[in-house]
């Protein structure tokens, strides 16, 4: 009896540092599957996204766009005409009358908006964004307001918040979100492709590949 105790014993203190290794990797293969999935969803949409669009920037000479034009004109009443009476060059926002009257003329929300006040004469407000251009200026003088809009359609729209062209701060954050979401995504991804190499021997000749194409190509034919 003692003697078989003292072989199992000695079984158990054998096997003890054997499932350390063991429990300590799959450990670390949940945490890696976790971060993994929970950056595939995070970034999913992101991803979706600038993959079309990364399709439509390189394709956007064969993609046929129309852009539409809208012109709009109109006349500042009396008294918003005089809040704008002075000689500060300063780039500020029109008062809160004027833009209030701008809107109306133009339909462009222009409340807030830094606009350029060029002396005596005019204050012109440039109105980029995504997909779209528009200005307004207004005559100092005679409270004439002229204004343009142009729409380029939603293929440039979305390939504008793909470049982020005139998006905003917010979209400028969630682009950087994005992208930590993305390299989570790659690092943890690149991390388990090592864990599960050894039973799957096309693991590292196509990570090469996809290294060697895109690495050929700017080599060989940009030039």
């Amino acid at each position: 009896m003692h003697a078989t105790t003292g072989k199992s014993a000695s079984v158990k203190q054998s096997g003890a540092p054997a499932r350390r290794p063991r429990k300590a990797r799959a450990f670390w293969m949940k945490q890696l599957h976790t971060w993994h999935w929970i950056s595939a969803a995070l970034s999913l949409v992101g991803m979706l996204l600038f993959t079309v669009t990364g399709f439509t920037l390189n394709h956007a000479a064969d993609i046929p766009a129309e852009p539409v034009r809208v012109e709009r004109e109109g006349t500042l009443s009396p008294q918003a005409l005089r809040l704008l009476q002075g000689d500060d060059e300063t780039a500020r926002p029109l008062p809160g009358p004027v833009a209030a009257s701008v809107r109306e003329i133009t339909g462009l929300a222009v409340a807030g908006r830094d606009a350029d006040w060029s002396g005596p004469g005019e204050v012109y407000l440039a109105m980029p964004g995504p997909g779209r251009d528009a200005w307004v200026s207004i005559d100092t003088a005679t409270g004439e307001v002229l204004a343009e809009r142009t729409e380029r359609g939603w293929v440039s729209y979305l390939n504008d918040l793909h470049k982020g062209r005139d998006t905003g701060t917010a979209w400028s954050w969630f682009i950087d979100l994005f992208a930590f979401a993305c390299l989570v995504f790659t690092l943890t991804g690149l991390v388990l492709l090592q864990l599960h190499s050894r039973n799957r021997p096309l693991t590292w000749p196509l990570t090469a590949l996809g290294l060697a194409i895109p690495l050929g190509i700017a080599l060989l034919f940009i030039h």
